[in-house]
């Protein structure tokens, strides 16, 4: 009897780690990202918006085959737009052994989260870990704190500032600037005043204003104040609720002045200013999904119908479908997901994106460089944003060549 106790003992255990191998193999037959954004807080449903349309992006990716056979897989982490928030959620990457951590939100979350992505992998060499930067927009990022762990595939400020100050009319000869008192807002204010100065000296700024992150909930006395300088033109980093409630302010206070803005088309924007900025609100765009047919394929086409079939707001992430498209080539190439290898194939690699653009992931600061546009909010356009019948128009598009900016990175190279 003790005999067949034992046999049977030794069954279940061996029945166990089978059980426990093949999860394992299951576990390993996805590649996992972890995915660091705001959730929760004021910024929640932007976090939200980019979830939607990562998730989106994913599936098409996973529908093409993935990489080395394997789909990603995005495991999520809320920071609630707080750096503190940001690193415990990256201690549970790294606790988890995922390769890849992703973040789109605040670059002061962003610049967090290089300096302990670079601590954990001097630390850790069996267990580092690739930053994959799908928003953060800090100048400084891919300049004086760029590292060989971050690599990002959205544009910078200074490229976003190049496209909007060249696109402004010459008939606009005063501005206002607002932006949010943190690093993003300040990476704002110094390229704008940078390219007005050597593209558009012609400009007067008639004030330069800071406001503190999330915390303005009544922007009527901003809109006095912008009414009362006489400014043509406000231009302003804005996004979120600081865009959105500034918006409403406006319209409300019936201020008819330009809005040349960088994140206009972000969520929740459209609904604020509704019909009341048709023809003079602006915004910077990585793309859009208006862009003449001529610019695109019928595979761009065909993702722009899909994602609109069950989401009424834009889908303004196409350099990300540029990022996952360069990992699985990266990732093949690398014939592992790990991270020197990934990092060394996705240097120098170009790609061409959804509407047929050449983005190149520089190697000197792992920049993406591609060509922005600049559009208006207005009528009789194919797809509108957030049911107000109006949709972004381009009126203004740059050039690879006008957005490969020199830049001031100097990297330091892991010795293996």
């Amino acid at each position: 009897m003790q005999r067949l106790r034992l046999l049977a003992i030794t069954c279940l255990m061996l029945l166990g780690l089978a059980v426990a191998g093949q999860r394992s193999l299951a576990a390993d037959d996805t590649i996992k990202i972890g995915y660091i954004d705001p959730f929760s807080g004021a910024f929640a449903s932007g976090g939200d918006a980019s979830l939607k349309m990562f998730q989106f992006i994913v599936d098409y990716i996973n529908a093409k085959g993935g990489a080395l056979g394997k789909k990603f897989e995005l495991v999520t982490f809320d920071d609630k737009l707080q750096p503190a928030e940001a690193l415990i959620a990256l201690k549970s990457v790294t606790d988890q052994n995922l390769p890849f951590v992703m973040s789109c939100v605040g670059s002061n979350v962003g610049s967090a989260l290089i300096d302990a992505v670079n601590k954990h992998n001097a630390r850790n060499p069996d267990n580092r870990v690739l930053q994959i930067n799908c928003g953060q927009l800090a100048t400084e990022l891919t300049n004086e704190q760029c590292s060989f762990w971050h690599f990002r595939f959205t544009g910078s400020v200074e490229m976003r500032a190049v496209a909007r100050i060249k696109s402004l009319p010459q008939s606009v000869k005063s501005v206002y600037l607002l932006n949010q008192d943190y690093l993003f807002g300040q990476s704002i204010e110094k390229d704008t005043k940078r390219f007005l100065a050597e593209y558009r000296p012609d400009i007067k700024i008639v004030a330069d204003e800071f406001i503190p992150l999330m915390q303005i909930k009544d922007f009527a006395p901003y809109v006095t104040k912008i009414k009362a300088s006489g400014a043509q033109s406000l231009l302003t980093g804005n996004y979120g609720p600081d865009l959105n409630l500034l918006l409403k302010a406006a319209v409300d206070a019936g201020l008819e002045i330009r809005f040349d803005t960088y994140l206009a088309h972000v969520i929740g924007a459209a609904t604020a200013m509704g019909s009341a900025g048709e023809g003079r609100v602006t915004s910077v765009l990585d793309d859009h999904e208006n862009i003449p047919s001529e610019e695109h394929n019928a595979e761009a086409e065909d993702f722009v119908k899909k994602w609109r079939a069950t989401h009424d707001f834009m889908f303004i992430a196409v350099p990300s479908v540029t990022q996952f498209e360069m990992m699985v080539r990266a990732i093949n190439q690398a014939g592992s997901t790990d991270a020197v290898k990934v990092a060394l194939a996705l240097e120098g690699m170009e790609q061409k994106d959804l509407f047929g653009a050449t983005n190149i992931m520089r190697k000197d600061d792992h920049q993406l460089l591609y060509p922005y546009y600049e559009g208006v909010f207005t009528k009789n356009v194919k797809y509108d944003a957030e049911k107000t019948g109006l949709g972004w128009k381009t009126e203004f598009k740059t050039t690879v060549a006008d957005e490969t900016l020199p830049t001031t990175c100097k990297m330091k190279r892991p010795s293996s």
